[in-house]
């Protein structure tokens, strides 16, 4: 069994590896951003499905605009829940998921706690507001580097999370709705450091910038956990 996961995660990682340059190759360009918006109730709703009710629906909501995440709703428990897009992909690697930033398909709730909604939300609004100006993959990277280096970005000098257990997740071709998952930021931990687990498996695994200050450890959960979008 744990070699049939194993073969499988390999192969969801191939599959997405061999479309990414496929679908986005040397010239990329960035679809219109009408591709990337939402209607406003659907959004919230899908932004509310990042966390179980009792926290999403004390949390601020933030809905991506033309210049940026803009919060619709002010809570009271200091989480804010939003719903991410492609710009969101990881700054370093693994290098074949750099790309997805030209998918407008992806949609990927999240529900940051209080301290990383301090530390970790202003990185996510960064590349946001980068990929807006019309910046590739590369120059993101280097504008993210040179806010933290700077101090235009808060020090990650701690371990936060954030849910993501939304049933209607989209997290790109080859990927669907995958599990719901906690997201953990881990400054500077490498895959080693959580026991090696392949990509793509059902097991706590280093996903995004390993060796960074923006390394990302997700730990999947149960799929009965995960959170239906509900529109009013």
């Amino acid at each position: 069994m744990n070699q049939m996961r194993k073969i499988m995660a390999g192969l969801v990682l191939l599959l997405f590896s061999l479309q990414v340059p496929s679908a986005f190759g040397q010239s990329a360009k960035y679809p219109p951003l009408s591709e990337y918006m939402m209607a406003q109730d659907a959004e919230v709703a899908l932004a509310k499905s990042a966390a179980p009710e009792n926290i999403s629906g004390h949390a601020t909501i933030k809905l991506l605009t033309a210049s940026g995440f803009q919060a619709v709703h002010d809570g009271d428990n200091g989480f804010v829940c939003m719903v991410m897009r492609a710009f969101s992909a990881p700054s370093y690697t693994p290098a074949q998921f750099r790309e997805i930033v030209y998918d407008p398909t992806i949609r990927a709730p999240i529900c940051f706690s209080a301290p990383a909604a301090r530390m970790v939300m202003p990185y996510y609004e960064l590349r946001t507001k980068l990929a807006l100006e019309g910046k590739g993959p590369d120059q993101i990277a280097e504008g993210v580097q040179a806010a933290y280096v700077k101090g235009g970005l808060p020090r990650r000098d701690g371990v936060s999370f954030a849910y993501m257990w939304s049933a209607d997740q989209s997290l790109g071709s080859g990927i669907g709705h995958w599990h719901p998952h906690m997201m953990v930021f881990c400054p500077y931990y490498e895959n080693s450091m959580v026991g090696g687990n392949e990509f793509g498996s059902p097991l706590p695994q280093v996903s995004d910038d390993a060796g960074t200050p923006f390394t990302v450890v997700v730990i999947p959960i149960d799929d009965r956990l995960a959170v239906k979008a509900r529109a009013k």
